[in-house]
């Protein structure tokens, strides 16, 4: 099997992460991976079945200024936000 390494090519790439089909026990940390594995410019948009309220604070308390949320929808059973990481 021939696996292209992923090229961050584009600052502006959406990167789709759905957290609802992940195990509540790996979710936080395949979150953390995912954030950090961005370029500066890069969007991670994350979709979940409830506002993870505790996570974006341990988003901000970890990243601080270096991560921008931003909702894009919030209502009961569909949040998704916006994961920008800074430069």
């Amino acid at each position: 099997m021939n696996q292209q390494p992923h090229l961050h090519l584009s600052p502006d790439a959406i990167y789709p992460f759905d957290a609802r089909g992940i195990a509540k026990r790996f979710r936080h940390a395949a979150i953390f991976g995912a954030l950090d594995a961005l370029h500066p410019g890069e969007t991670m948009r994350f979709c979940n079945d409830h506002d993870p309220l505790p996570l974006l604070d341990q988003l901000q308390q970890h990243y601080g200024a270096g991560l921008d949320i931003r909702y894009l929808q919030r209502e009961p059973g569909a949040i998704v936000i916006d994961f920008v990481k800074q430069g």
